[in-house]
């Protein structure tokens, strides 16, 4: 199987070359695409460097800072015009953990997408707040209740997705940038009847950079993910209508 694990990249040249390091001891057979969007700190340069030394690393350049859905949609672009089979999403910061990313590609026999779950038995998160759990657990909560998904980590970020998955979804159509991007992708391949699953992994609390999250983020999807529960809703209750007076 041919696999490409893309990073999304924002100034995270202390955190990168880690992340690189654990990875391609844990999957030897993966090659890498970093995806950065013109980092202030030297990211993307330092990461052609690293392609010059080694031709497993690939770099893409954004010109800006364009939102964590854009720059992996990019990557699956990339990806996907290259012949790989699996495509994985990973942090560069070392919140997923390399070491458990063998797990979650051997699901992929069970799976379209394998999700790597906070929020199932055996996962866990390291380092973070209270309020932190909380916001999080709730809006997983909230998403999948609303969208009428068993998904339990629907906002979880590490992920490995089959090709057919990804060729399945017309990504001009794919509106969420930031936090909402994972749980639009998710309520997508759902609906198509994809097979999701859930292995459980243990996230670890960035100990270098800056987190890209903010109030705005959350807020965006929130709105979307209200938006397109209540459009699904609409949509079944007129399919039941227009059975029921066709009748």
């Amino acid at each position: 199987m041919k696999i490409l694990t893309i990073i999304p990249t924002y100034d995270e040249i202390e955190a990168l070359p880690i992340t690189l390091d654990r990875l391609q001891a844990a999957v030897p057979e993966t090659d890498v695409l970093v995806v950065d969007d013109n980092s202030p700190d030297g990211t993307g340069d330092y990461a052609d460097e690293l392609a010059a030394q080694d031709s497993r690393i690939h770099v893409l350049h954004r010109t800006a800072k364009n939102g964590l859905g854009g720059a992996y949609i990019a990557g699956f672009r990339w990806g996907l015009e290259r012949g790989y089979d699996a495509l994985i999403e990973l942090d560069a910061d070392g919140s997923h953990q390399p070491e458990q990313l063998p797990d979650l590609i051997a699901a992929l026999d069970r799976g379209d997408l394998v999700i790597g779950s906070r929020w199932v038995d055996g996962g866990g998160v390291v380092n973070w707040p209270l309020h932190r759990k909380l916001i999080s657990r709730a809006g997983s909560l909230y998403s999948r209740t609303l969208l009428g998904l068993p998904v339990r980590d629907i906002t979880a970020g590490y992920r490995v997705f089959r090709r057919e998955a990804l060729e399945s979804i017309d990504f001009d159509e794919v509106e969420s940038v930031g936090y909402g991007f994972q749980v639009d992708m998710t309520f997508r391949l759902a609906r198509q009847g994809r097979t999701i699953v859930e292995v459980p992994i243990t996230f670890v609390e960035r100990t270098l950079g800056a987190s890209k999250m903010s109030g705005d983020i959350v807020v965006e999807a929130m709105l979307n993910v209200t938006r397109w529960g209540l459009t699904a809703r609409a949509q079944t209750l007129r399919r039941r209508l227009g059975r029921a007076l066709g009748r």
